[in-house]
């Protein structure tokens, strides 16, 4: 399956409800749980890692598959080795490509007991739940921090709270300083000192909550706003004000003429004659996510780059440096990795605006996206299996129509 997407026009004006963050409605429904609390999560995000999120804790089994979803993988698995009972756990064949290993042995180290079912230091997992007891936990800190993240979630739940000491680079400390914050909107605190963070044994406190507005969605507006002559594009329920260290990307894009205003519903996008970048150097290594919205863009307006902070991406739903190397070589630009976590492009560009690139997206719903407003320059551009947008935002070809795209 693939769609045909096109834009005849150079405009971007409307109004567009944004997903709410998978990221925050995925570390809500752990702490959810984990206070037992009797208000509902408003506003869950209506992502495929979500819904896998909610039907595990709604399910009735013991055998849970979350396909795609790595957040609910590394989640799960720490949640799960502390609630009472024999789990198992297994995914889609990327999921039994992506490691696991550092976080099941931080949690053996603690007391609990997981096997591998298939490949060591890869799901599928066997998990028996038990009681467990904190010590100092030694970390990769360049490692995902979704590892991080579901080992401080249940830390106030364990014997004696834990201690984390990371070593090395810290990879994506935004996404880890969310967990925290969120933890203290439910009555968790901790100290953080140097590279140890440290969760004393206690109790959560049950509230309500509302998920807040996806900055990584946003970031694909954002993208179409560059490339548009005229933009006058209201985003419901992104605020700058954000739990998210995505909202960065609002200050990144005033050098590329988008400026952000807030209302009192979101945010509104409009653009000036700021002059574009003669050379663009970012450090993603807390923003992982947009880094393939960067590079499309970069690629589309001609703006050279070198982009550092990539370690992560080779361990997504895909190898993502690899999959920007393939397909934006379809535009004509021979992307590099200079060193190990980076990728750089000299501005080469031989591509014709009436070639009809066919995007792959490798399973990978930030190719699809990322990708999709290649047309507004290109024309049109094909887009194999459209579908993945699903993961996190299921509404995206929608919303696209609503501001003038044809998706056949």
């Amino acid at each position: 399956m693939k769609y045909l997407v096109s834009k005849s026009d150079k405009s971007l004006k409307g109004s567009i409800k944004l997903p709410a963050s998978k990221s925050i409605a995925n570390r809500a429904l752990i702490i959810h749980a984990l206070s037992f609390s009797p208000f509902p999560v408003e506003n869950l995000s209506d992502s495929d890692d979500t819904r896998v999120m909610e039907q595990v804790f709604n399910s009735n089994t013991n055998h849970f598959d979350i396909g795609h979803a790595g957040t609910a993988m590394r989640f799960l698995t720490a949640f799960l080795s502390q609630i009472v009972g024999e789990w198992t756990i297994t995914g889609s064949d990327r999921m039994k490509q992506r490691p696991i290993g550092i976080l099941v042995e931080a949690l053996n180290k603690i007391g609990a007991k997981i096997e591998y079912l298939e490949n060591e230091g890869f799901p599928p997992l066997k998990i028996f739940g038990s009681h467990l007891k904190g010590c100092l936990l030694e970390l990769d800190g360049s490692v995902s921090s979704q590892y991080i993240s579901a080992l401080l979630m249940i830390a106030p739940t364990v014997e004696d709270g834990l201690t984390l000491r990371l070593k090395n680079k810290i990879t994506s400390r935004s996404y880890i300083e969310m967990t925290l914050k969120l933890m203290e909107q439910f009555g968790v605190q901790h100290i953080w000192k140097g590279n140890e963070i440290r969760i004393a044994e206690q109790k959560y406190t049950a509230r309500p909550f509302t998920v807040e507005a996806d900055w990584s969605g946003a970031s694909y507006w954002y993208e179409m706003a560059v490339l548009s002559d005229d933009v006058d594009l209201q985003l419901v329920g992104l605020h700058t004000e954000s739990l998210q260290g995505d909202a960065v990307i609002a200050k990144w894009f005033e050098q590329l003429g988008i400026l952000t205003l807030p209302t009192e519903k979101g945010s509104w996008l409009t653009k000036n004659e700021t002059v574009l970048p003669r050379f663009l150097r970012l450090n993603f290594i807390e923003n992982p996510d947009v880094a393939q919205t960067f590079a499309v863009l970069c690629v589309i307006k001609q703006i050279p780059f070198h982009f550092s902070g990539l370690e992560t991406l080779k361990i997504k739903e895909t190898n993502r440096i690899a999959a920007l190397q393939d397909e934006l070589a379809k535009l004509g630009a021979q992307l590099t990795e200079p060193t190990s976590g980076e990728l750089a492009w000299d501005g080469t560009f031989p591509f014709e605006k009436h070639t009809l690139p066919e995007i792959e997206t490798y399973h990978d719903h930030r190719m699809a996206m990322a990708f999709a407003p290649v047309c507004q320059i290109a024309g049109k551009v094909d887009i194999l299996d459209p579908m993945v947008v699903t993961k996190s935002y299921p509404d995206f070809w929608d919303d696209l129509k609503k501001v003038g795209f044809e998706i056949k």
